[in-house]
């Protein structure tokens, strides 16, 4: 089994090539690529009950969501509204693999969990703000 690295020291390890695209400069982009991998390791542990294997397939699914809905949502252009669109798509999949981690809580250790707490409630801020400085944004710019 893997161990869990801090945010300095996964970024440390990563492929430069990821590094050096744009979008890596988001922070939100950061932190949901990191949360994805935290996930990962997590679900070591979920999978040894039996009695979560929903959650395994519904956590890992929805923390790589988010990662993914960043990607499409960059690549459709930052400031148009499908960008908001497929932005509030990974917020609302940030917020499900929230409520994945608080149904894990039989199982998962309590200071494990206010750990991804953290890094998710750090993602949803910083969606909440991107999407909100865009919607206004796009209020601001003359039709054309």
């Amino acid at each position: 089994m893997e161990t869990e690295l801090t945010m300095e020291q996964w970024v440390e390890v990563l492929p430069k090539a990821l590094k050096s695209d744009p979008l890596w400069q988001s922070a939100y982009y950061r932190l949901a690529m990191y949360l994805y991998d935290l996930v990962w390791l997590d679900v070591d542990v979920l999978h040894k009950d039996y009695r979560t294997r929903e959650i395994v397939s519904q956590i890992i699914r929805s923390a790589g969501s988010v990662c993914a809905n960043m990607e499409e949502s960059y690549g459709r252009g930052i400031g148009t509204a499908d960008y908001v669109r497929i932005m509030r798509i990974a917020l609302g999949e940030a917020r499900e693999t929230q409520g994945w981690y608080f149904r894990s809580r039989h199982v998962l250790p309590a200071e494990l969990l206010e750990r991804r707490y953290h890094v998710l409630q750090q993602v949803i801020s910083l969606l909440v703000v991107a999407i909100e400085n865009t919607k206004k944004s796009l209020r601001t710019q003359p039709n054309f």
